[in-house]
């Protein structure tokens, strides 16, 4: 990992930052981004919760994930460009998965399109399965994408 990272929860003076964060990092692909109302309605939530990741105290990344009684769901991860394949968005995965380890959560979830080799290398490598998929779930620039739905078991095996 280059420089020193820093995971700490989004607060609410970061919703500005976190969002405009998310626009830029899925601006390429055509996903409607979350805005900072999105963020704060999720964050109010007490099953709900999110990461900033500085490096060397830029703004690099976000994490967002919600809980329910044993399961949790990323919802999303955003990587600044200027960040991307330096460790950031693993940082922010093992985050969330120890976080929602210490809350109760026995699996975790996500869907990632099948159009994003990058997070779907991290999502295998951190040992995610795939167990369904959704047709034309995203909306791209140029058509739609398939979403997969991803799991981790969380128990003792990981």
């Amino acid at each position: 990992m280059n420089g020193r990272f820093m995971v700490r929860p989004i607060g609410a003076l970061d919703l500005d930052r976190a969002a405009r964060l998310h626009r830029s990092a899925f601006a390429a692909l055509g996903e409607r981004p979350w805005t900072r109302q999105d963020m704060a309605e999720l964050l109010a939530s007490s099953t709900a919760g999110g990461f900033f990741l500085l490096v060397d105290g830029e703004d690099a990344g976000i994490a967002l994930w919600r809980t329910t009684v044993d399961e949790a769901e990323l919802l999303t991860i955003a990587v600044d460009a200027a960040h991307r394949r330096r460790g950031v968005a693993r940082a922010l995965l093992d985050a969330v998965i120890e976080r929602v380890r210490e809350h109760g959560a026995r699996v975790l979830f996500l869907e990632v399109g099948v159009d994003n080799p990058p997070a779907l290398s991290l999502y295998a490598q951190a040992g995610f399965t795939e167990v369904g998929r959704r047709l034309g779930y995203y909306q791209r620039h140029r058509g739609v994408a398939d979403a997969l739905i991803l799991r981790l078991l969380l128990n003792d095996g990981g």
